[in-house]
């Protein structure tokens, strides 16, 4: 192998797996599942939006890998975000967001949550349901 393109080869390696890594990292997987529910021919979900964060406060409303506080935080979404809301467990909704191609069409068995977009929960007292 040419001297020369040794490095060159060796720097586009390492771009590969820093990208990789990257994209590992950004799809956090939930330690509880979103479940999309059938229901007697009724759409799956609710479209909601982000309200009510203060701005003297964080700015942001914590996404987080299960429903409660004690489940680490995976992402942040601000007022005026948009979220799919597909399943509450206590006071913590199951939400997707971020793609324009979630659909709630009815389904015929229950299943964990596929669309595309980002996913997680959130606390229900930041959200108005706007649709559905």
């Amino acid at each position: 192998m040419d001297e020369l393109m040794r490095p060159l080869l060796s720097r586009t390696f390492l771009s590969g797996i820093l990208i990789f890594a990257s994209a590992a990292s950004f799809a956090t997987e939930l330690k509880v599942p979103i479940m999309e529910r059938a229901s007697d021919g009724l759409d799956t979900c609710a479209l909601g939006e982000v309200t009510d964060l203060k701005t003297g406060g964080d700015g942001f409303l914590a996404v987080r890998s299960g429903p409660g506080t004690e489940y680490e935080k995976i992402d942040e979404i601000f007022n005026g975000d948009r979220v799919w809301m597909f399943e509450q467990k206590g006071h913590w909704i199951g939400v997707a967001y971020g793609s324009d191609a979630i659909t709630c069409s009815p389904i015929s068995i229950d299943h964990p949550l596929d669309k595309p977009g980002k996913k997680g929960w959130v606390h229900e007292n930041w959200i108005k349901i706007i649709a559905g």
